[in-house]
């Protein structure tokens, strides 16, 4: 039986081909990969032509589900977008622990709570659950015709981002732009390089306010009426440049 536990064996899942060991196909006691490579299951097991044990599931995702029995915990690559189809797999191989990992992470990733941590997930959407963002932008005021300035309608050239990057990730997701931060690393570091990817600075609001994020402050420059025009700028639009920042906190 000893023997038998540290056997190697060769799975093809959906095309895949993965090399594992009985005893990880075995951790969990409950789970149909345990059912199926016990002495009562091997029946049932097909192979293809070149003896390996065939099963016909998502052979690219299977690779997490290895991962999973061999850890005991369930690490996804930054920007993962399949975890329904992981959830999915999961379910299938009645792996009940990941199934809700899988969903602690979906849970992260839509943004509707803070980060949720897990002796079964630890990810790159794992985060402190408190923290500041601050976010910025730099703007003017639209020009009409005749070269008048429309007061009632801003230009902003670029949101820009600041704080803790993993809680950063969290609430802006897909739409950060981290192309000028060269500090690649830990998601627990700060950084003050972030933008966005579009100019909607109430879309930004929204999603603060959906990852529980709270307004504690706010602060702006003001026209440059008075400042010096840098050489090729428009002298009239540059009299209308401001910045301005705010500041939401997550307790």
């Amino acid at each position: 039986m000893a023997d038998e536990a540290t056997s190697i064996v060769e799975l093809n899942v959906g095309g895949v081909f993965y090399t594992s060991s009985m005893a990880t196909l075995l951790k969990e006691p409950d789970s149909l990969l345990a059912q199926l490579f016990s002495q009562k299951g091997k029946s049932q097991l097909v192979k293809d032509n070149k003896g390996r044990i065939f099963l016909d599931r998502d052979g690219v995702l299977f690779r997490y589900v290895l991962d999973y029995l061999r850890n005991q915990t369930l690490i996804l690559p930054e920007n993962f977008h399949e975890k329904e189809r992981l959830k999915q797999e999961a379910e299938y191989f009645r792996l009940t622990n990941m199934v809700k990992s899988v969903n602690a992470a979906v849970i992260a990733s839509t943004r509707k709570l803070p980060p949720i941590s897990s002796v079964n997930y630890t990810g790159n959407d794992a985060c402190v659950s408190r923290g500041f963002i601050i976010l910025g932008y730099r703007g003017t005021f639209a020009f009409g015709r005749d070269g008048l300035a429309d007061v009632k309608f801003r230009k902003l050239s670029r949101l820009l981002v600041s704080g803790r990057v993993c809680l950063c990730r969290e609430v802006f997701g897909d739409t950060l732009n981290e192309s000028r931060d060269p500090d690649r690393g830990t998601s627990d570091r700060y950084t003050a390089r972030f933008f966005l990817k579009h100019s909607f600075i109430e879309q930004a609001f929204d999603m603060l306010q959906e990852a529980n994020f709270k307004l504690v402050g706010c602060c702006g420059s003001g026209t440059n009426s008075a400042g010096e025009v840098k050489p090729g700028m428009d002298s009239e639009e540059s009299k209308w440049n401001h910045y301005n920042e705010f500041i939401f906190s997550r307790d």
